[in-house]
């Protein structure tokens, strides 16, 4: 069982507050700012999420942004997509990191704090998702990246919003706004970004103070169908993705 104390400050990039009542707060970030997605915080977010899942001292889970966006900036820094070994280590990272999220047994919110164009299937395995009128919802860097969305993209999306709705978001690369989001939904509620933590704090609370068992196996019950998709289909959408990223390196080589 992992103790707070030992995984606090032990992640660059996530800064972690937990309230005596066991609400911990998980603030993504870069420098304190905006977070920059990277292959290094892609490694990072595997251990800080399986940290979070040892510590059964924690009631709830609040996972949000830094700055005007809760994930909105990715950078090739760190990521190796074009050679076996490289790939290798992605594909672990990617099956780990959503296993991982899962193995969090108790509830987690999601306070959105704008908008959400890559890894937005990490929101989406927790179990209540605040966005704020800015939040809007894309996945971006896939195909610009020219590559498959096999990291779970594919399986989340066409869950939560219907499977022509997800896959029609993902082809087009759509722009979800909040409210759209919440019609189809993606949101639970939209929260003026001044009061997003405290609307997520509220909720916390109140599922803080059940029983501690009523709270882990709540959120284990609610989340049996999202293990099997995920440990379905997450390693082929990976080797999907791996294959599609071999194809833009050799469409690369192949014009040097």
């Amino acid at each position: 069982m992992a103790r707070f104390d030992s995984y606090r400050d032990a992640f660059p990039n996530a800064r972690l507050t937990r309230k005596p009542n066991g609400v911990l707060e998980v603030v993504l970030h870069s420098e304190g700012g905006k977070l920059v997605f990277d292959g290094h915080t892609h490694e990072q977010f595997v251990d800080l999420f399986h940290a979070i899942g040892e510590d059964r001292d924690t009631r709830a889970v609040i996972l949000t942004g830094s700055g005007d966006a809760f994930m909105d900036a990715i950078s090739p820094e760190g990521f190796d997509f074009f050679t076996p070994q490289g790939y290798d280590k992605i594909f672990r990272e990617g099956r780990k990191v959503l296993g991982n999220i899962l193995d969090i047994e108790v509830p987690m919110i999601a306070a959105l704090n704008g908008p959400v164009l890559l890894h937005s299937e990490y929101a989406l395995l927790t179990d209540i998702i605040l966005a704020t009128p800015e939040t809007v919802f894309q996945d971006k860097p896939h195909f610009e990246f020219g590559i498959v969305p096999g990291d779970g993209m594919h399986i989340l999306w066409p869950e939560v919003i219907g499977s022509i709705r997800g896959r029609y978001f993902l082809l087009t690369r759509q722009i979800l706004d909040a409210r759209t989001a919440q019609d189809w939904g993606v949101v639970n509620e939209i929260v003026p970004r001044d009061r997003l933590l405290a609307r997520a704090h509220e909720i916390a609370d109140g599922i803080a103070a059940l029983p501690p068992l009523t709270g882990r196996y709540t959120r284990i019950a609610l989340t049996q169908r999202l293990r099997r998709l995920v440990e379905e289909g997450t390693g082929y959408g990976l080797a999907l993705e791996g294959i599609s990223a071999a194809d833009v390196a050799r469409r690369m080589a192949a014009q040097a």
